[in-house]
């Protein structure tokens, strides 16, 4: 018999529950969105892959990153404002 599974199906429930302990709470964004997130191309952000720049997951032909590996990847490289000082 054929069930119409809803978000209130024990079974939905219960693999959603699953998934999130799986993930951490973890949120993930796809290529797109985090090349527009930063401004880079997809094809850059492919580049930022292949060098080992920025970590991700692939899922089938569905590329993941975690939200905590962009912001350490932004982080490592930021660089402080510096002034230099009239003599």
């Amino acid at each position: 018999m054929n069930e119409l599974m809803t978000k209130d199906n024990e079974w939905i429930l219960h693999f959603m529950g699953s998934l999130d302990r799986l993930l951490g709470g973890e949120r993930f964004f796809t290529d797109k969105e985090v090349s527009a997130r930063l401004k880079v191309s997809r094809r850059t952000l492919q580049d930022y892959r292949n060098e080992g720049r920025i970590p991700y997951i692939q899922l089938g032909g569905k590329i993941l990153y975690r939200e905590s590996d962009i912001e350490k990847m932004l982080l490592d490289g930021y660089r402080s404002a510096y002034r230099q000082t009239a003599i």
